[in-house]
Order: C-alpha cells, then sequence, then structure tokens
C-alpha cells in the first residue's frame, strides 16, 4: 500500500523529499498542494517536475477519500461514510445553520470508553485514524470551502488518539495549512488523563467535557472511565488554566429521564463548576436500541437550565439536529461496516 502524503507536515515532507534525492524545498511545495489547493493526485502538482512526480507515484499517494454515502436529514444535516485505509468506516456529519457550517470530526472507529448511551461504543474500537484520515474528512465533504467551525465529537476519544488528532489540529490552524484560527475548532474528551493536560498544553482549540453526571458512583454506572479518570481529577486539572480570554471550555451534560435531570443534580452540578468560567450545554438524550434509558422530559431539561442559570452558569439547551439519519448525539455508529456498498 501506498503511502500517504495528506496528514504530513512541511517539515515531514522535506524529509522525505531528501530521502528521494528531490530538493528539500519540493516539501513546501507539496504541503501547499494538499493544503491550499486541495490537489487530489500527485499529477495535479505542475510546479512539481514530470520526473519527481513519477518518482512520487512509485511510493506515495496523496490519501484519503471521498465519502462512500451521504445521507440528508430533513433539517438539512448531512452525515457521510468514509472509507478507511485498513477497510474500516467512520461517519462525519455536517451541521449547516443561518451563517454556520460545522464538521463534526470523528477520530476513531468505534471506542473503547464504553459509554452505555453511545451507538458509538456499542461496536467497540476498531482502529485509530491517522492524522491524514482526520484531515481527509475537511477536505472531502462537499462543504468543505463554507465550513465554518469544527467539532470533535464524531466517533472516538479524541484523547485516546492525541498524536494524530495534535497533529491534524497543527494541520487546520497553521498558515501552511489551512490556516484556522483555534477558537474555530472544539475538541471534546470524557477526560482521559494526562492526555488531556497534554492537550490543553499544546492546542489553543477549545476543550468539551462529556460530564453528565456529577455524582461519581452514579457517573461510573453509564461511564466506566470515571473511575480510571474520576471527574474530581479531571476537574483540578481544567481549574489550572485560564479560561477568561478567548478559550473555552464547556460541559457536555445528557440529560435522561429520572437517572440525571433531578434538583438534586442540577445544584451539585452548579457546585462543581461554581468560579469557573464555562458554559453548559444540556442534549436530549437520543434513545438507542435495547437501552433503558429514556430522554429527559421537556419541563425537566427547562427546569434544569433556570437551576444552573439561577446561580450564575451560563447553559444552553442544544438543538437535536440530524437524528431522522442517526447522526445526533450519541448515534454514530458503522457497526455494519460497508456491507452492501457497491452491491
Amino acid at each position: 500500500m501506498q503511502e500517504f502524503l495528506l496528514g504530513k507536515t512541511p517539515d515531514e515532507l522535506s524529509a522525505l523529499m531528501k530521502e528521494l534525492g528531490l530538493p528539500a524545498f519540493t516539501g513546501k511545495q507539496i504541503a501547499d498542494w494538499l493544503y491550499k489547493k486541495h490537489a487530489a493526485t500527485i499529477d495535479e502538482m505542475t510546479n512539481l517536475s514530470k520526473a519527481a512526480r513519477q518518482l512520487l507515484n512509485e511510493k506515495f499517494t496523496v490519501g484519503g477519500s471521498a465519502p462512500l454515502t451521504v445521507q440528508a436529514s430533513a433539517d438539512g444535516t448531512r452525515k457521510y461514510l468514509f472509507p478507511l485505509a485498513g477497510g474500516q468506516c467512520v461517519e462525519t456529519v455536517m451541521i449547516p445553520e443561518a451563517d454556520r457550517a460545522t464538521l463534526c470530526v470523528s477520530s476513531q472507529a468505534g471506542c473503547r470508553m464504553g459509554c452505555r448511551f453511545c451507538m458509538t461504543a456499542r461496536q467497540g474500537f476498531q482502529a485509530q485514524l491517522t492524522a491524514g484520515e482526520i484531515i481527509s474528512q475537511f477536505r472531502n465533504v462537499p462543504e468543505r470551502d463554507r465550513l465554518t467551525n469544527a467539532v470533535y465529537m464524531g466517533m472516538g476519544e479524541p484523547m485516546d488518539n492525541l498524536d494524530n488528532v495534535l497533529k491534524s489540529l497543527e494541520i487546520l490552524t497553521a498558515p501552511w495549512g489551512f490556516g484556522w484560527s483555534p477558537r474555530r475548532i472544539t475538541v471534546s474528551s470524557i477526560g482521559v488523563l494526562p492526555a488531556l493536560q497534554r492537550f490543553l498544553d499544546e492546542s489553543e482549540c477549545h476543550l468539551a467535557i462529556s460530564l453528565h453526571n456529577p455524582f461519581d458512583g452514579e457517573r461510573a454506572e453509564l461511564m466506566p472511565m470515571q473511575k480510571a479518570w474520576p471527574l474530581e481529577q479531571v476537574m483540578e486539572l481544567i481549574r489550572q488554566y485560564d479560561w477568561t480570554g478567548q478559550r473555552r471550555v464547556s460541559f457536555e451534560y445528557i440529560l435522561f429521564d429520572r437517572w440525571n435531570d433531578s434538583p438534586r443534580h442540577a445544584a451539585a452540578l452548579a457546585k462543581l463548576l461554581q468560579g469557573l468560567e464555562c458554559r453548559v450545554n444540556l442534549i436530549r438524550f437520543h434513545a438507542i436500541p435495547d437501552s433503558p434509558l429514556l430522554p429527559a422530559l421537556a419541563s425537566h431539561v427547562e427546569k434544569f437550565k433556570n437551576a444552573l442559570m439561577g446561580k450564575g452558569i451560563v447553559t444552553t439547551i442544544r438543538a437535536s439536529r440530524g437524528e431522522d439519519i442517526m447522526a445526533a448525539c450519541g448515534l454514530l455508529s458503522t457497526k455494519e461496516g460497508t456491507k452492501g456498498l457497491g452491491d
């Protein structure tokens, strides 16, 4: 299998060119074709000599892929199925709004965190995405040129694939790459330590913590990794950083009927976040097959929001998008792989 050029930095590309006996500056030229001009093939890189392109074609390919399928929701959300080099697939979601187009990106095929309210977790862990496979999702959606924001909230736990996630963020934000501001990107995590600290030190992107319950024992019931990385330790780390500037931390809180939607939970959550500059995003649970969990009543969601707001915590109720195509929060899954595709 030929090696991907996509996902490599200019320095890495220059080193490869030296190994091939080509000028080091060829690496910067290739980076420009990959991340600025979005070349799909090496032959499109016309400022490289014909001999250089021929040599590159023998050993490399641009990498990435167009989506295999697309599903369109009644609300305008679109879900794309992308193939990976190892034969697995991931789902990527584009969420349109009036003046925004947000890409919800996957960082793993499957997930090993085991959260019991998530369809991705049910399929187990299958593969780590390379930086090139993460970037391919940005390059190969039809909405590429009008994307305004990105959230690493698709399939997988980003902190469990941190090297490739950080590399993809570098490509997205570097002047030689996509040139995005890191303030356009939010990376989600359940709170994997110590990877979370490394992310906070090495990236300026926003952070979203999947919290879902302020009580350790109850959180562990549905989020087994709470036992390995207790919420108390996660919060202690987060409080060491400055969130009063442009960089934001938010907390995702899925509301389940009679499990985490009571005044007791709201009070405990407010106490946990007291004094921290942050936002809470309340999310309606999207029921998954064969699960005893149910979404909280709309009236309970509103009361929960008001309780937090009353304690001075900025709180929003996130609108559900793409539920009719299984693209909403917690519903992404490629358990069936590519069965039937191309038949």
